[in-house]
């Protein structure tokens, strides 16, 4: 298993294996419009810092990547990039991303009449890093998410950073596993995520940090 960082010779093979390599996963699809999902969460990684995109390779192919950022309010927040998605590719006029929204806003309204918090970003000067990171079905088990993460981990610790975050769902028992495993620890509230389901219920936030 190889792991590197990204180069611009990447960018289309990196495309394709954003769709699938969530596959399984409560959030292998937001809205099923896999484009403007990558606007938000794959192209200003390769555009604004492609040295914190690392990606596996097994024998000659793509099976995972981590996009990764060392300073997250100096990037551009994930409800400014929805904005510009649903802006761009006109996702209110899409039927599968207009339920997802109409979700989110019904979902909304339910926690507030509950009085209950809802997912949102997360700001902190201990973990000012944060990732994303995806592994294809058939590289699971076979240390492409092991070698992407401590790659990321010693940027991070070459880089001076004094922490990373993440946010995951409690749901996905396997990925909190797995990042605790690496050293991640539960941190906060577990807010509902308005308009995700999975499994046909709704699902809520883990937010986890780590230190060097």
């Amino acid at each position: 298993m190889e792991i590197r960082t990204f180069t611009e010779a990447d960018r289309e093979e990196l495309r394709k294996l954003f769709e699938r390599a969530g596959e399984g996963a409560p959030t292998a699809s937001l809205w099923g419009h896999a484009e403007s999902e990558a606007a938000i969460y794959l192209y200003p990684y390769m555009e604004l810092e492609p040295e914190s995109l690392f990606i596996a390779v097994d024998d000659g192919v793509m099976v995972g990547y981590l996009t990764g950022c060392l300073d997250t309010s100096s990037f551009p927040s994930e409800d400014k990039l929805l904005e510009q998605a649903v802006r761009r590719h006109r996702l209110l006029l899409r039927p599968r991303p207009m339920a997802f929204f109409a979700r989110t806003l019904i979902d909304t309204a339910w926690a507030a009449i509950r009085r209950q918090p809802t997912a949102s970003g997360f700001t902190d000067e201990r973990w000012p890093a944060h990732l994303h990171i995806n592994v294809a079905p058939e590289a699971r088990g076979k240390g492409a998410a092991d070698g992407l993460m401590r790659a990321w981990q010693d940027r991070l610790r070459q880089a001076g950073s004094p922490g990373c975050h993440l946010q995951t769902l409690v749901e996905n028992t396997r990925a909190v596993r797995f990042f605790e495993r690496m050293g991640f620890v539960k941190h906060g509230p577990t807010p509902l995520v308005p308009g995700l389901r999975h499994e046909g219920r709704r699902v809520h936030q883990q937010t986890m940090v780590w230190t060097p």
